[in-house]
């Protein structure tokens, strides 16, 4: 299940990121790793708000879909 499948309020462990390579270094650099918790905040004008480490982010469409959930 990818990150767009997900409800607001879901706390989820990060199974798997996909897409090219530069997309995959992008999302690490936020936090996203496999095995790492994230959680859907809300959906705002099409952005997906997590929190992931007690940060939060935006993260568009395509991002949320390369972000597979366990």
């Amino acid at each position: 299940m990818s990150l767009n499948n997900a409800k607001p309020g879901d706390v989820r462990l990060i199974k798997a990121l996909s897409g090219d390579e530069k997309k995959r270094k992008f999302l690490c650099t936020l936090g996203c790793s496999i095995g790492e918790e994230i959680t859907l905040i809300s959906v705002l004008a099409g952005n997906y708000i997590v929190c992931i480490k007690d940060n939060r982010y935006a993260l568009d469409y395509n991002m949320a879909n390369s972000i597979e959930l366990a």
